[in-house]
C-alpha cells in the first residue's frame, strides 16, 4: 500500500501532511515514527493528519517523530492552512481549525514581497500551574529559580494548549546547540512535569527582539516551535524583558508574535512552505 503525502515546513520544522480520511486508520504511532525517520523514511518532525470536523472547518492531529501526540503545533497550523488551500479543501484565506488544544484560527496573509504568510490566533496563555501542568506548592510557576543540574535558571512554565518550560540564562549568555542538547532532555522529563514539557531556551536583545533555541517533547531539538515563541513572548514580557510585540529569531528563521492586550490572545505569524509531494510505501 502506497500513502499519497506532501511535505511541508514552518521555519524549518518539517512535518509530512496526509488525508486522515484515506489513511487514517493505517497511520498509527509506530507507522508515524516510520515516516519521520531522516535515514529510512520520508524525514520529519512530526505526521499532521488532516480530518474533518464537526465543530470546524477542518481538523488537525499531529504525531510526532517518537510516536506522541502533543496538543498542538504553532508551525504544524500554518503549514495545515496552506496545504489546505493548495489542495482545495478550504476556498477562504482564514478557517477554523480542530485541534486537541481546541479551536484555532489560522488566516492567509500576503506580504508586501507578494509571500504568503500565516497569522494564527493562538488563544490565551494559561498560567496556572495546575493547568500546564507543573507540580508545585505556588498557584503559578513564573519567575521562578529552577536547578537543572549544576545550572539554575530563570524559569516560566505556562500553556499554549500544550506545556511550555521557558529558561533564561541569568547572564544571558549566548544560545548554543551544546546548551539544548544537554539541558533540553533533562527538563523535559522532570518529576514537576507529569505529562513532560516543551523547552525553550531564550536570550534577549531589545525589547522587541528575542533569540530562541527549542527542544521539543517528543521530536528533540528542532528548527522552531510555533507555540514554544508564544510561550517565550509571554515569559519575557512577565519578567519585564520584551514588548508585547517581539520578533523571534529560532534556528529555522523569524516568526512575529504578538500578545493583545485587549482580549489577551497571542497572535503567530510567519511562513509555511512546500517542499514536495510523493508516495510512500507502507512497511510490512
Amino acid at each position: 500500500m502506497e500513502i499519497k503525502f506532501s511535505k511541508w515546513h514552518g521555519c524549518g520544522n518539517d512535518f509530512v501532511v496526509i488525508d486522515a480520511g484515506q489513511y487514517g486508520r493505517v497511520i498509527d504511532s509506530r507507522r508515524a515514527v516510520q515516516m519521520c525517520d531522516r535515514h529510512f523514511g520520508i524525514g520529519a518532525d512530526g505526521v499532521i493528519m488532516v480530518g474533518n470536523s464537526a465543530v470546524a472547518d477542518l481538523s488537525m492531529r499531529i504525531i510526532n517523530s517518537d510516536g506522541s501526540e502533543p496538543e498542538m503545533c504553532g508551525n504544524g497550523v500554518r503549514c495545515l492552512a496552506l496545504h489546505a488551500r493548495r489542495a482545495g479543501l478550504v476556498s477562504g484565506s482564514c478557517l477554523r481549525v480542530e485541534t486537541l488544544a481546541g479551536l484555532v484560527i489560522p488566516e492567509i496573509v500576503a506580504t508586501r514581497a507578494g509571500e504568503c504568510q500565516v497569522r494564527v490566533d493562538m488563544g490565551e496563555p494559561r498560567l496556572e500551574a495546575a493547568q500546564v501542568p507543573v507540580i508545585t506548592c505556588e498557584r503559578q510557576f513564573i519567575n521562578r529559580t529552577l536547578a537543572v543540574a549544576d545550572q539554575c535558571w530563570s524559569a516560566s512554565c505556562l500553556s499554549m494548549g500544550n506545556p511550555h518550560c521557558v529558561l533564561m540564562p541569568p547572564d544571558n549568555r549566548p544560545l548554543s546547540d551544546e546548551l539544548v542538547r544537554r539541558y533540553g532532555p533533562l527538563v523535559e522529563r522532570m518529576d514537576i512535569f507529569p505529562r513532560r514539557t516543551n523547552v525553550e531556551f531564550v536570550r534577549f536583545s531589545r525589547d522587541n527582539e528575542f533569540e530562541m533555541k527549542v527542544w521539543e517533547r517528543g521530536a528533540g531539538q528542532t528548527l522552531a516551535c510555533g507555540t514554544g515563541a508564544c510561550a517565550s513572548l509571554v515569559a519575557g514580557v512577565l519578567a519585564g524583558r520584551l514588548a508585547r510585540r517581539a520578533t523571534v529569531r529560532l534556528d529555522g528563521g523569524q516568526l512575529t508574535v504578538e500578545w493583545d492586550e485587549a482580549n489577551n490572545h497571542l497572535f503567530l505569524t510567519g511562513p509555511a512552505q512546500h517542499v514536495f509531494d510523493g508516495y510512500y510505501p507502507l512497511p510490512d
